[in-house]
């Protein structure tokens, strides 16, 4: 129940309309969102539930109670839907879907089946064809009047014009959603910010804003497309029959040449609905469009008659929303870091903020070229997403909150590290790279954290701190490490004077407090009282991490040659190609005497892969690397088990296998290894091209669709029959 007192309601009530009023115009007339859906979202969520908690305060002219926005009736003339169109009613979680599942089942035959479908982040549009022509498009607008934009429309090279079909209905409204490939978005911007014009905020407001032009030609030019997924107004033509179900309709719309989704899904139980949300929760960013959620419809059109609407929403329709992803935050500052290979990367500072369910506060942003593409600016509000649900991007700005106080960022002309200046690796490059790859602290420091990584070398102790610590401390003078050529050489005597800074922590809570600690070695303990007061009691020692990681270190001497080569930073030598080059040759001798022809002959090593070796192995200071790593006991061979040429074909020859899950005697490394050793192909997806899933505990979406396409699902004890030669 609320805590607010029904003065207190009525008020929150008349101040939340008002806000959402002035959002709902900002992003449906305007094209011009002002704030993230997910926050729009939570505004209505709130009206609805103070409109619940006291029902004196529901309105016919609420916000809960409308559909869509108003009409630009200056720019378009208004035109009346021959059927209303409605919203959708909002599920934010499992459980509320449950909910609505429970309601409908009230009310339903039993063994009612459901159709599932990706939520377009678009523009709804309706299309009215009479016998088969296209007489007028229009916008949602408020669900009774849209906006007539037939001409605009009519740009659209997905939309036919007359409908594939000898027999059509007299008269249909079918509805769509209108939207701009993801692909295409950047282009987009880039174009208008170099027109000197603002950019859009995200994909939706691009469709809107390209689709709502009062020129024709100005839609022609912009990538638009259409996906239509219902109907309305059906009037057939002499002795034909109406569809009975939803999923028949996506049929008939593609064999009149409309352009339907490939993403839908008829559903016989909750479970499959379930299984669907949670794939397009992992495969959401695979689309060619934007989503924001799942739309779950009784599939039968009886059933849906019966259930009948509420004032706004079908009552047999639900939108599953993904929690949000997108959302508003400042750019404090734009600096650049240096990476591995020299490229200088330019990343955003941002006022710390929670997106899909982690505080992010950096984001990066490519390189000089995207942060003029993108058009931001220090001190812009920028809307922020997580994309693939990994990696924090900033799609634009949010150009109504300027205040003119916002400054622009220059990409700089030297290395921030060493001072170098920085170059194109090639003529026209959008990426600037420092070309000291030799010396440049940040570089060598980004080495060694990647050859250390579980693609390398697999040196869990060497992480980035202690990577930055050996290459570029605050003291002494003559950092551990000026390359990695030392690594195996290290002891632990020489990381006794590592001082680093560090920001002090008070109950696990941050002060703002710096101070200089020795980074590997533990602090001396000194006498509190007595004749030898202040002195030392007992010298500082090794941390127990660096003993661990000088022993992780000492270890990695016995890895296989592929994860030495991986180690080595080689442009374009990734673990696939160091696979097949060190099974090819066997050995580091045998692959440095290698020329151009002997290299192209493995198989997956082409020549640029080819090329980049012999340059690589051409540097006086790589070739130390090999031999001083070597000379420190590092293996530069695998050994070959005797009678192994013999041996017959292997277990997972020409098989392609996912693992998915937990698995108790595999790593996710350990276990690709095993698949490829085997001389099958480990794969991340699963595809009708796949073999086998290999299925742990929690296999989730990857199981689920292995059993849709029939494939073959392995036990962990059924895989380790396969690799021993077993038949399962």
């Amino acid at each position: 129940m609320s805590t607010y007192s029904p003065e207190q309601a009525a008020e929150r009530a008349a101040r939340l309309r008002a806000e959402i009023e002035e959002h709902r115009e900002a992003y449906y007339v305007h094209d011009a969102p002002t704030i993230p859906d997910a926050d729009f979202d939570a505004l209505m969520r709130e009206l609805e539930q103070l409109e619940a908690d006291f029902p004196e305060l529901a309105a016919a002219d609420s916000p809960t109670q409308k559909v869509g926005g108003g009409v630009d009736t200056e720019a378009f003339a208004p035109v009346d839907h021959v059927a209303r169109m409605y919203s959708l009613d909002d599920v934010f979680s499992v459980e509320e879907l449950d909910a609505w599942f429970a309601r409908v089942k009230r009310s339903v035959p039993a063994g009612t089946q459901f159709l599932s479908e990706v939520k377009i982040d678009g523009l709804a549009c309706n299309l009215l064809y009479r016998d088969g022509t296209l007489v007028r498009a229009a916008t949602r607008g408020d669900g009774y009047t849209g906006e007539d934009i037939t001409a605009n429309i009519r740009t659209l090279k997905d939309i036919p014009v007359e409908l594939d079909t000898d027999a059509p209905p007299a008269q249909v409204e079918i509805r769509g959603e209108v939207f701009f490939p993801l692909k295409d978005f950047a282009d987009l911007n880039a174009g208008l910010i170099k027109a000197g014009k603002d950019p859009f905020a995200n994909p939706r407001n691009a469709a809107a804003g390209s689709l709502r032009q009062k020129d024709p030609k100005v839609t022609a030019q912009r990538p638009l497309r259409m996906l239509v997924h219902g109907v309305a107004a059906w009037e057939a033509g002499d002795g034909q029959e109406l569809p009975t179900r939803q999923s028949e309709v996506y049929d008939i719309l593609g064999s009149w040449g409309l352009p339907i989704s490939q993403y839908y899904k008829h559903c016989e139980t909750e479970d499959d609905v379930h299984a669907y949300i949670e794939h397009y929760a992992e495969h959401r960013h695979d689309l060619l469009h934007d989503i924001d959620g799942i739309v779950i419809k009784i599939d039968d059109f009886a059933v849906q008659e019966q259930l009948g609407y509420t004032s706004r929403a079908p009552r047999w329709a639900c939108a599953y929303k993904y929690p949000p992803e997108e959302v508003t935050t400042e750019l404090l500052d734009i600096r650049v870091q240096v990476g591995r290979t020299g490229r200088v990367t330019p990343f955003a500072i941002m006022e710390p903020v929670l997106v899909d369910g982690s505080t992010v506060e950096k984001a990066t942003l490519h390189n000089g070229y995207e942060v003029k593409r993108k058009g931001v600016l220090i001190g812009d509000t920028v809307i922020l997403r997580k994309a693939g649900d990994i990696i924090p991007e900033i799609l634009g700005p949010v150009v109504e909150n300027r205040d003119g106080t916002e400054t622009e960022w220059h990409m700089p002309t030297h290395c921030p590290d060493c001072g170098t200046e920085l170059v194109e690796q090639k003529e026209g490059d959008r990426d600037l790279r420092c070309p000291n790859s030799q010396t440049c602290p940040s570089q060598v420091a980004n080495r060694l954290f990647y050859l250390a990584s579980r693609a390398a070398l697999d040196i869990e102790a060497l992480g980035e701190e202690a990577a930055l610590a050996l290459t570029n401390p605050l003291s002494p003078d003559e950092p551990p490490l000026r390359s990695e050529a030392g690594l195996f050489d290290l002891k632990a005597e020489d990381l006794a004077d590592v001082w680093v800074e560090r920001e002090e922590k008070k109950n696990g809570v941050p002060t703002g407090d710096i101070k200089r600690i020795r980074y590997f070695y533990n602090q001396p303990e000194y006498y509190t009282s007595g004749p030898d007061k202040g002195q030392i009691k007992t010298p500082a020692q090794p941390s127990a991490g660096t003993l661990r990681m000088l022993q992780e270190i000492e270890g990695a001497k016995d890895r296989p040659l592929w994860r030495v080569l991986v180690a080595l930073s080689i442009r374009h030598v990734g673990p696939t190609a160091a696979r097949a080059l060190a099974a090819h040759f066997g050995s580091m001798e045998a692959l440095r005497a290698a020329d151009l022809d002997a290299l192209t002959e493995v198989e997956g090593v082409g020549t640029t892969i080819a090329q980049s070796l012999l340059d690589w192995f051409a540097v006086g200071w790589h070739a130390e690397i090999v031999d001083r790593w070597s000379a420190a006991g590092v293996s530069m061979a695998d050994e070959v088990a005797e009678g192994a040429e013999e041996a017959g074909p292997k277990p997972l020859e020409g098989k392609t296998v996912v693992a998915t899950g937990s698995l108790e005697g595999y790593t996710r490394d350990s276990v690709k290894e095993a698949i490829i050793a085997a001389g099958g192909k480990a794969a991340s997806s699963v595809s009708k091209k796949t073999d086998y899933v290999l299925a742990g505990e929690k296999a989730g979406s990857k199981l689920a669709k292995a059993e849709e396409l029939g494939i073959t699902v392995l036990t962990e004890e059924q895989f380790n029959a396969l690799l021993a030669g077993k038949d399962v």
